[in-house]
């Protein structure tokens, strides 16, 4: 194992609407890195359909996840893109995500009054702080990235990087591994960059690793996210966020 090399392996849209989902991700994340050792990127209403505020049962779920050790952020309030877009922005609504963009054409006090209500909810449920903030699709626009910075969150990331809001410090640099589910050409997509990843991405000092609850569905997604944690974790330290410090 490379002393100093990390792996950071995350559950993204986790809540009430994914119960069963995310505890199928959760189980297997723990038997190859030996323990909670993850992140999970909690969703407070995803899609207006499933609202953590009306779900005692998950929040207390939420709490026993923390207190075990598993990090949570704060990932977009319903994580569905309700905005007109245009330029640049629109090419990544139509193209990056599947109208999931929430963050990307919010005004900075409508980004700030969702970031700091979804903060307020998750901290409550786990009773300590929010690890961070990271946008649904990790998509952020100017009005997200504007709020963010005064947002009081100790970590942000997209999708090339991990940094610290406040100070606009690199934490992390590298592309995260993640997959996809939606169409047939994009699982085969994702299985053949995951299995590139696997024997490439060695020499970098921070890997990421990236789940939903769509790839549960698809047994040849779950066998890859299953080899892809095994090879870095051989490798590698699975470790937190929270740990990261400036390059």
């Amino acid at each position: 194992m490379n002393v100093g090399k990390r792996l950071l392996a995350s559950i993204h849209d986790v809540g009430p609407r994914f119960e069963s989902e995310v505890d199928r991700l959760a189980d297997l994340m723990a038997g190859v890195l030996g323990g909670p050792r993850f992140a999970m990127l909690v969703v407070p209403d995803h899609w207006g359909l499933a609202p953590l505020g009306e779900a005692p049962a998950f929040r207390a779920r939420l709490r026993a996840w923390a207190d075990q050790g598993v990090e949570m952020f704060v990932h977009g309030w319903y994580h569905k893109d309700m905005a007109e877009h245009a330029g640049l922005a629109s090419f990544k609504a139509r193209h990056m995500t599947a109208g999931e963009g929430e963050f990307l054409g919010l005004s900075q006090v409508e980004a700030a009054r969702r970031m700091a209500d979804g903060k307020a909810l998750i901290e409550d449920a786990i009773g300590r702080p929010a690890a961070g903030f990271i946008a649904p699709a990790w998509l952020y626009g100017e009005g997200a990235m504007a709020a963010l910075r005064e947002g009081g969150f100790a970590l942000a990331e997209d999708h090339m990087r991990v940094w610290d809001p406040a100070t606009g410090a690199t934490l992390a640099w590298g592309p995260v591994v993640t997959w996809a589910s939606r169409s047939r050409t994009r699982q085969l997509s994702s299985l053949a960059v995951a299995a590139l990843a696997r024997n490439t991405f060695h020499a970098l000092d921070v890997v990421r690793v990236a789940t939903h609850p769509g790839d549960t569905g698809v047994p040849a997604l779950l066998d890859s996210i299953r080899r892809t944690l095994g090879a870095f974790a051989r490798r590698r330290e699975a470790g937190r966020y929270a740990g990261l410090q400036p390059g």
